[in-house]
């Protein structure tokens, strides 16, 4: 099977009969979406750990996802609890992650603009329903077509889902249409 062109529902049975190939094709596909998902919930600092562990998570319990088409609301549902499981137990604190973020991000070439963490702080402020779709969108780079075929949104979902997300947010950091 050539994993580019298998659809996600093959790609998820080659998997569950243990075709490492394949489930490596499920995490390109959706790693990005995953991390966007994860990222909406917790510190900069601990997504990308905790997308692990949902692809983790998701490889051991393939055997019990009984639509393969539906692997991307499931897996995506694994990473939200993950998230939020993480969240939880670290009582959040915006403070700390702008500080933690900073502390790890300078040691990036380049450093971010604190800017950029300005705005992932407003994103997280937003409701969920524009959150994930907009980290999504600004973040993972994916344009509104991957996101619905990711999260199984319709186009116009998506559409709607940014527009006012954007609107949200450039009203939070006070841009064109804001009130600051």
């Amino acid at each position: 099977m050539d994993v580019r062109e298998a659809t996600v529902a093959e790609l998820v049975v080659a998997a569950r009969d243990g075709d490492r190939a394949a489930f490596a094709a499920l995490y390109q596909r959706f790693h990005r979406v995953i991390h966007a998902v994860v990222l909406a919930r917790v510190a900069a600092c601990e997504a990308g750990d905790i997308v692990q562990d949902a692809f983790t998570d998701a490889w051991r319990k393939l055997v019990r996802l009984r639509e393969p088409a539906a692997f991307p609301g499931w897996l995506i549902a694994i990473a939200r609890n993950r998230a939020t499981d993480a969240a939880r137990r670290r009582s959040f604190e915006p403070a700390a992650d702008l500080a933690i973020a900073l502390a790890i991000d300078l040691a990036i070439d380049p450093p971010p603009r604190l800017e950029a963490v300005a705005a992932l702080r407003a994103i997280r402020e937003l409701p969920d329903t524009y959150r994930e779709t907009l980290l999504m969108r600004l973040v993972e780079g994916l344009t509104g077509p991957e996101i619905a075929a990711h999260t199984g949104m319709s186009p116009d979902s998506v559409r709607v889902h940014l527009h006012r997300g954007m609107k949200l947010l450039r009203e939070r950091l006070g841009g064109p249409g804001g009130e600051r």
